[in-house]
C-alpha cells in the first residue's frame, strides 16, 4: 500500500488487517513532521524525519514510564488491601 508523509509517497507492504493502523501511523507521522518543518523550515527532509522520530520516541517512553508508575501504584494498593483483608480475616473468631 502507498502512504504519503510530508508530500512524499512510500510503498509499504502490509497485511490487509494492518492497513488501518498503518494509515493512522502515517497520518500521525505526517502531522509530527509538518510540525517539525514549520518550526525549522530550512531543515532537510532527513533531519525533519529524525527530529520527528525522536519526538515520537520521547512521547512513547514518557507514556511507558507513566504506565509503569501507575501499575506500580496499583500493585502497591492491591498488596496493601490484600494485607488488610488478611489481617481482618485472621482477627475473626
Amino acid at each position: 500500500m502507498t502512504v504519503r508523509v510530508l508530500d512524499r509517497e512510500f510503498t509499504i507492504g502490509c497485511e490487509a488487517h494492518e492497513r488501518e493502523q498503518l494509515l493512522d501511523a502515517a497520518r500521525y507521522l505526517d502531522l509530527r513532521m509538518r510540525d517539525a518543518r514549520d518550526h525549522g523550515p530550512s531543515l532537510t527532509y532527513e533531519k525533519i524525519a529524525v527530529m520527528s522520530a525522536l519526538n515520537i520516541c520521547n512521547i512513547l517512553l514518557q507514556q511507558e514510564r507513566e504506565l509503569r508508575d501507575r501499575e506500580q501504584h496499583i500493585d502497591q494498593r492491591v498488596a496493601a488491601m490484600t494485607e488488610k483483608l488478611h489481617r481482618e480475616l485472621d482477627d475473626r473468631p
